[in-house]
């Protein structure tokens, strides 16, 4: 059995680092070592940064984005053109694409992927709230950007029937040869996804 050498403070930090997604025990440990030795240039701070987002962070009720108020920064931004909704699987995504800043539409964050073999069914999902926000009205386009998973396609479907019905164009993501990529490189799934959503030149 091996022999603990830090005291059980430092072992939670090291405990609760380990649950962080990227993070396994060994790279919590470093972490933990390296936050603990510069004390009061980043644990100090950054317990004040987390403890205030604790305190401050509230999900959006409409979109499901994560904010400090609730509508969120992107539901009040009046410059967005609302008329346009990508549905996300996760705020990561909604982040990603802000970065790539490639449209200026609002969002809709699922919370997840229909996963019958994990449990994950749609009442676990915020479907019911986006079909409730299209059926509201003043919806013109539905951009379903999940991943191009199982879980995701069977997502999209699962929305796509749910919305039948409902006068809104829903459009997806376009799947297939990657910018800068190399056709060599590239597995048999993507290229047969690239040819079948080839477009016009």
């Amino acid at each position: 059995m091996a022999k603990r050498v830090t005291g059980p403070e430092i072992e939670k930090l090291i405990q609760l680092l380990a649950k962080v997604p990227g993070l396994g025990p060994r790279s919590a440990r470093r972490a933990a070592l390296h936050l603990v030795k510069k004390k009061d240039q980043l644990l100090g701070p950054l317990a004040d940064a987390m403890g205030e987002a604790h305190r401050k962070v509230r999900i959006c009720s409409c979109c499901g984005n994560v904010d400090t108020s609730d509508p969120c920064t992107v539901c009040t931004d009046v410059r967005r053109d609302h008329a346009v909704i990508i549905v996300v699987e996760d705020v990561s995504d909604l982040w990603a694409l802000e970065r790539a800043g490639a449209m200026n539409a609002a969002y809709h964050v699922l919370g997840g992927t229909l996963s019958p073999l994990d449990g994950v069914g749609p009442d676990d999902l915020n479907i019911r709230g986006l079909v409730d926000r299209v059926a509201k009205g003043g919806v013109r386009e539905l951009i379903i950007a999940v991943n191009a998973t199982v879980e995701g396609q069977t997502t999209a479907h699962y929305i796509t029937d749910q919305l039948s019905g409902l006068e809104v164009k829903i459009t997806r993501l376009a799947h297939g040869v990657p910018v800068g990529g190399e056709l060599d490189y590239l597995d048999e799934g993507t290229l047969t996804a690239a040819l079948r959503a080839r477009t016009a030149i």
